[in-house]
């Protein structure tokens, strides 16, 4: 698989108002979303770029403007097995924001993407500073772990029964 490249800034989101749809970001004051706001840059994709590979070192999260990303895992002797296809306004690699833990999975832009990334020293600068913020960021960051690993979970679950069969 190819590397992720560096893409320019760019302008079309420079004011990162798709924020406002972000599940991450819904509940923030208008000051408190410009302080957001202002921690983001902006970055494009083409379909088929690798933005990072599992196992590989995390520093920011993802939130995507515009486009689509399948996050994946590659799965020995079956390739890759797509995990979820994300769009506009979701987010990801969220956990690269609390641990320093590799990635656990691959990010591949499905289609050309847009997409605001928010590094995890700014973030880090911008909670330490604003507790309120810090508050609402993480609570909803812990809702969508919860929901996730449930998710998993539910997945797990239905695989194991199905092995039970055979």
């Amino acid at each position: 698989m190819a590397k992720t490249a560096e893409y320019p800034r760019l302008m079309i989101h420079e004011d990162a108002s798709c924020l406002r749809e972000v599940a991450l970001f819904r509940g923030l004051t208008d000051e408190e979303y410009a302080k957001v706001r202002s921690i983001c840059a902006s970055t494009w994709a083409a379909g088929g770029t690798v933005l990072f590979e599992e196992g590989s070192f995390g520093d920011k999260c993802w939130v995507i403007a515009s486009g689509e990303v399948r996050v994946s895992k590659m799965v020995p002797n079956g390739g890759e097995e797509a995990l979820a296809v994300l769009k506009a306004g979701d987010y990801f690699g969220e956990m690269s924001l609390i641990d320093d833990f590799p990635r656990s999975a691959h990010a591949i832009a499905n289609t050309d993407v847009e997409l605001l990334t928010i590094s995890k020293s700014s973030l880090d600068e911008l909670l330490f500073f604003d507790k309120e913020i810090a508050r609402k960021i993480l609570w909803t960051l812990t809702r969508t772990l919860s929901a996730r690993l449930r998710e998993t979970n539910d997945k797990m679950a239905a695989l194991l029964a199905m092995g039970a069969r055979f």
